[in-house]
């Protein structure tokens, strides 16, 4: 078996309502690679120096810092949008991330969206860090659906230099992961693997529990060499207490794992010669 170098992160958002310090702790005790932080309204997810000593004490790595484009977090770090791009862009490179996930503008941010394409550019240019544009979905209501991201909620419809494909998001938005994929190509540089069924709703269920082709995608990652990250971005916030939680995101390490491990490729004259 081969194990692409792919490392398999755990974000802070995954074990909600607990706090930014015990996803440190949980990621290390099952062996996550390292997290991805999620700037929201923890003070702790907020402060490089309390996340530096986080990372430090528990022997976890923090792999990509996720900018707080939330609605929730409209007012952390700022509401200058760029602000906050900006601050997501120091905080990676003082922890050691090499990438920052960044959704599209909501459309009511009208100045910010755009100029969003050129900025992003811009900001890559200026850094070894990457800033990974992320799919988002339309906000649906009954039958009614709405356009809340700009210039789109899919991010392939730009020349962005990297992307993150999420596929809870991808349920949501009712598309088809792998044509996505095969879309962002070589540009895709990040992934948040969670599970979702088609729903109105954003579900971020565990892998394997819904109806995405999360085993498919891994595989073909793996075939690809794909060397980003891929990061464990589930909801568990129903797990009935803490040992369910961790059980939760112990199966979804395994599921990610063994998902990535692929058979080494033989040479073709062996193949020829099996045939």
């Amino acid at each position: 078996m081969v194990v692409p170098k792919a490392k398999v992160a755990l974000s802070t958002a995954s074990v909600y309502p607990e706090n930014t310090a015990a996803a440190f702790e949980i990621a290390g005790r099952l062996g996550y690679d390292g997290v991805e932080v999620m700037v929201w309204t923890d003070p702790v997810s907020q402060d490089v120096d309390a996340l530096r000593r986080l990372s430090d004490y528990h022997q976890v790595p923090i792999l990509a810092v996720h900018a707080p484009c939330l609605l929730i977090t409209q007012r952390v770090w700022g509401t200058d949008p760029w602000q906050k791009l900006e601050r997501a862009r120091v905080a990676a490179e003082k922890l050691g991330a090499s990438t920052v996930v960044v959704h599209p503008p909501f459309r009511w941010q009208r100045q910010y969206a755009r100029d969003f394409v050129r900025g992003i550019w811009q900001m890559a240019n200026e850094t070894d860090v990457r800033f990974a544009v992320e799919n988002m979905y339309p906000w649906r209501y009954r039958d009614r659906e709405v356009a809340a991201y700009s210039p789109d909620w899919d991010p392939t419809e730009e020349d962005y230099r990297h992307f993150t494909i999420d596929l809870s998001h991808v349920a949501t938005s009712r598309a088809d992961a792998l044509a996505m994929l095969d879309r962002m190509g070589d540009r895709l540089g990040h992934v948040h693997l969670a599970d979702g069924s088609g729903s109105a709703k954003d579900e971020h269920l565990i892998p394997g529990r819904g109806t995405q082709p999360c085993a498919e995608l891994l595989e073909r990652l793996a075939g690809n060499g794909f060397d980003g990250h891929v990061v464990l971005e589930v909801n568990t916030r129903r797990s009935p207490g803490p040992v369910e939680r961790e059980a939760d995101l112990a199966e979804a390490l395994a599921f990610t794992r063994l998902n990535l491990a692929t058979a080494a490729r033989m040479p073709d004259s062996v193949s020829e010669g099996r045939s």
